[in-house]
């Protein structure tokens, strides 16, 4: 063994900061003994030698000078020694009694606090107050009544302040958390326990041991790990229902399960689940609820059915084995039901606060126990059902009112209401035949009408807003929509028959209506409603003709609230997908509630949502889009509607394909196109799976990923739309454009190259003709990628083309302004010297009045003379493109400027302005 493991062995809880490694040095240690320690050793001597083992007076006379002198307290560095003598007298107590008074002034010596001589022996002899602490507890086996009645006493002082006794010179107490710090270390807690067996015959002192143990229970979670490492939670309710003629065994036991419940419930729940532990909590339950009277009698009573609540969230527990859980259910049903069991026979309530807690935690126990189908066997068989349903309904509706004195405050009332609700949300699902046999959908909606109605009797309920009775539409709507869940024809029938659709409508629109600013309450009732609706009409088509333009109204209503709120926290998320889901469960599928609804730009609001939206509501919306495109009427739609920044749908659809694309992390080049022929929508994710081989009942990658992204929805409704004359698509668009066309033609080839790959990884060979096929695909689907990747390439080509062809218009357009700045120029500088120098100006008239001459007709030529034609040359001014195709599309400004004649000499610059067309276009 190590020897190093050995100098540093000491016990795993206690921390660093406590203590320090004592010096392995035993002349240090020796030095550091006093004459006091020396007298000490002398005394264990004393004891233990055999040759004065029976020196009994003797020992008496020594044992009561040692606690003579250390009145005021035991030094630290004494303890262990103390420990040890404390040892031996409690072997001799058995036989000589006389020790007795010893070990009980011993003990009351332990209550005063430790004393050291410096500063750092807390640190030094932590160890030893620890041992000396377990030693202490383990005193407990000795018999007399004196001694344990001592020991308990000095534990429980050490949560109390005792004043230290005057002190000598050089010694200081410890500090007053020292015991406490040292005692969770220490074996005390559990060994006092286990001393609970030995106190059959002594209850006073077991009254006392179990007010010790609820301090210690209470007061660290050390110790409680303790108490339940000794199996204290299964020993305390074993003995909390022993004969006790104080009445207070019980009532400590209670409440030292609540703190071990508090700091260990599931450990606590483990040990309380035995058949021994459950018969005893029925016992004192039932105890307390036929025999207490008395306020804390009665909130014992709730603290056991607390604790028996919390048992029942153990699936392990013995609830219903030990009939409890049957004697429990009786109490349930009671007084709303008449029983002739003779537990409820006498048994008369007070109708206080304290029986309606009761009530209420046994409604809260129905619904812990239902996880158990044993438990709903029992509900069928006591009715449970038909009390929550009583419980529920409106007081106008109840059942003729008991006396004044033997019923519940309106106020009692509601809190059962609410609470029968809640439970109803849960087991009504499950119990649904007595559900429906108790015509529970008819209670439920008196209540949704109660509710709405303004002349209510009460309703504070859970919202904190009295008068409202927001908390009860609430639950009731829960109900609803746990019911309607589970997609039973016969409840929809049901409830579709009286009238639920347009009731539940017309509350929607009515909380709508309201001034009241929307919370978190209201948003999920809202929510809560859709959901219903969308359960009730999904499937059958005259439903939703009954949902009809007052349902497509109200759809239209919150779809224009857009997504601004979804990451509000109220619950407008929830709000958004129900609303959405609505749309497709409700509308879509019906010939004339869709039209209305595309009638009130349905179509073009799923596409504002769609554009404004996170990307985890992207799938719904475009599911429902893709339902809406078997109408017809849609497409002119979906192609006519723009964003706000004018982008077309077509084109958003695309951005959202390239979006996704790049969260799949899909291999493509820098414009978008393919770059993997062999991996034309393989995603990084499939990438990593390529060495898995799924099982046969398993969807493989290939096909699960088509329900997981957007893509299969987006290439569906271009499919609708058509791949042709979109409108609003650039170069850019064409290129993702030719991959969506593609789509089905690459993931069926993915799916047969997955197939091949899982057939090579499984060892199988498929025969020639089966691999051949297999390669023919393959090798189809590849070339398709390589047709594709070729047309993307010609589009860019063409883009290419068309830039640099607006590119050289462009700078055409800038030489042309430039030319026209130099004539502008020279012309005005020709003005300036015509105006400023006389000589050029005489020169300027003289060419004219030469041209004028040599320009006049010929008589001999009169008729060439009219037919004189003067000529133009045009130059190119500016260049503008329209969107008309062709030359049609190309808007040139020409200048014009005349041509000299044959004869005419060239003589500077003419006087004349150049003169412009007008603006035209070149058309073919």
């Amino acid at each position: 063994m190590d020897s190093s493991k050995v100098l540093h062995r000491r016990k795993p809880d206690i921390p660093v900061t406590l203590f320090r490694p004592r010096a392995s040095d035993k002349n240090q240690h020796i030095q550091e003994i006093s004459v006091k320690s020396l007298e000490l050793i002398k005394v264990i001597r004393l004891l233990e030698d055999p040759l004065t083992a029976n020196l009994k007076e003797r020992h008496l006379f020594v044992l009561k000078k040692l606690l003579k002198r250390n009145q005021i307290g035991f030094l630290l560095k004494d303890l262990t020694g103390i420990a040890k003598i404390l040892n031996i007298c409690a072997e001799k107590v058995t036989d000589h009694p006389e020790y007795v008074p010893v070990l009980c002034e011993a003990l009351q010596i332990c209550r005063l606090p430790f004393l050291k001589e410096k500063a750092s022996d807390e640190l030094n002899y932590a160890q030893d107050v620890i041992e000396f602490l377990s030693h202490m507890g383990c005193l407990m086996r000795v018999p007399d009544a004196e001694v344990r009645q001592h020991i308990v006493e000095s534990v429980k002082s050490f949560y109390s302040c005792v004043a230290p006794k005057q002190l000598l010179d050089g010694l200081q107490p410890t500090s007053p958390g020292y015991k406490l710090q040292l005692l969770e270390r220490s074996d005390l807690a559990q060994t006092l326990l286990l001393s609970m067996a030995a106190l059959d015959n002594q209850p006073a002192i077991k009254l006392q041991l179990l007010q010790t143990l609820q301090i210690l229970s209470s007061s660290s979670d050390m110790n409680c790990a303790l108490i339940l490492n000794a199996r204290g939670a299964e020993t305390i309710c074993l003995h909390m229902n022993e004969p006790d003629p104080s009445g207070q065994v019980l009532f400590r036991s209670a409440e030292i399960l609540w703190n071990l419940l508090e700091r260990g419930s599931e450990e606590v729940t483990a040990q309380l689940s035995s058949m021994e532990c459950v018969i005893s909590l029925k016992e004192a339950f039932f105890h307390q609820l036929m025999s207490g009277f008395r306020q804390s009698d009665l909130q014992l009573r709730n603290d056991l059915l607390v604790i028996t609540t919390l048992i029942a969230e153990n699936p392990n527990s013995l609830l219903i084995e030990s009939s409890f859980a049957k004697q429990l259910m009786v109490l349930v049903t009671f007084p709303e039901m008449k029983s002739h069991n003779p537990l409820v026979h006498n048994l008369k309530l007070t109708y206080n606060n304290e029986d309606l807690k009761m009530k209420k935690l046994l409604l809260n126990l129905l619904v812990l126990m239902s996880k158990d189908l044993g438990a709903l066997q029992l509900y069928k068989e006591e009715s449970v059902m038909l009390v929550l349903l009583t419980l529920v309904k409106p007081p106008a509706a109840s059942s003729e009112p008991r006396s004044a004195s033997r019923q519940w405050s309106s106020v009692q009332q509601e809190e059962l209401q609410l609470q029968a609700l809640a439970a109803l949300s849960t087991l009504a699902p499950l119990m649904l035949d007595d559900y429906m046999s108790c015509q529970g959908n008819a209670c439920l909606l008196l209540i949704l009408d109660w509710c709405v109605a303004r002349d209510a009797l009460f309703g504070q309920g859970d919202t904190g807003e009295r008068g409202s009775k927001k908390a009860q539409m609430r639950h009731c709507i829960r109900v609803l929509r746990s019911v309607t869940s589970l997609g039973e024809d016969s409840v929809h029938l049901d409830l579709c028959d009286q009238g639920t659709i347009n009731q539940l409508l017309g509350i929607l629109m009515q909380m709508e209506a309201s001034p009241d600013e929307e919370d978190v309450v209201t948003l999920e009732i809202k929510s809560d409603i859709q959901l219903i609706l969308s359960a009730l009409c999904e499937s059958d088509m005259h439903r939703k003709e009954l949902f009809g333009s007052e349902g497509v109204e109200m759809a239209v209503h919150f779809l224009k609230k857009g997504s601004n709120k979804f990451y509000s926290g109220l619950g407008h998320n929830k709000l958004i997908l129900s609303t959405v889901d609505c749309v497709w469960s409700c509308i879509v599928g019906c010939y004339t509630t869709e039209d209305y609804f595309l009638a009130k730009e349905g179509v073009s609001l799923l596409l504002d949502l769609l554009s404004s939206s996170p990307r985890c509501l992207h799938c719904n919306v475009l599911a429902t889009l893709l339902e809406l495109c078997d109408n017809p009427n849609t497409l002119s739609y979906i192609l006519s509607w723009r964003d706000g920044g004018g982008q077309t749908a077509p084109s958003f659809l695309l951005q959202l394909w390239r979006d996704e694309e790049e969260e799949l992390r899909v291999s493509r080049n820098q414009h978008g196109g393919i770059s993997d022929p062999q991996r034309p929508l393989l995603s990084h994710y499939q990438q990593e799976d390529t060495q898995r081989s799924f099982p046969a009942n398993v969807q493989s990658a290939a096909v699960l990923e088509l329900s997981e992204n957007l893509r299969s929805k987006i290439y569906s409704i271009f499919c609708k739309l058509g791949f042709q004359d979109l409108p609003g698509l650039s170069r850019k668009h064409h290129v993702t454009l030719s991959i969506v066309r593609r789509y089905l033609d690459f993931k069926v080839g993915e799916v047969w190259e997955e197939i091949s790959r899982e057939l090579s990884l499984d060892g199988v060979t498929p025969i020639s003709p089966d691999k051949e096929a297999l390669s023919v695909i393959c090798k189809i689907a590849e070339d398709t990628a390589r047709r594709v990747a070729a047309e993307q390439n010609r589009i860019l080509e063409l883009q290419e083309k068309e830039d640099i062809s607006e590119e050289e218009l462009m700078y055409t357009e800038i030489k042309s302004h430039w030319k026209q700045r130099e004539l502008t120029a020279k012309s005005w500088d020709s003005y300036v010297s015509k105006t400023s120098n006389y000589e050029i100006l005489k020169e300027v008239k003289a060419q004219r009045e030469k041209y004028l001459e040599s320009s006049r007709p010929n008589p001999k030529h009169e008729d060439a003379a009219v037919h004189l034609t003067e000529h133009f040359i045009g130059k190119v001014m500016s260049v503008e493109r329209t969107d008309a195709q062709g030359p049609a599309g190309v808007k040139l400004t020409l200048a014009r400027a005349p041509i000299k004649a044959a004869g005419q000499d060239e003589v500077g610059p003419t006087t004349q302005d150049p003169e412009y067309f007008s603006t035209v276009s070149v058309k073919e």
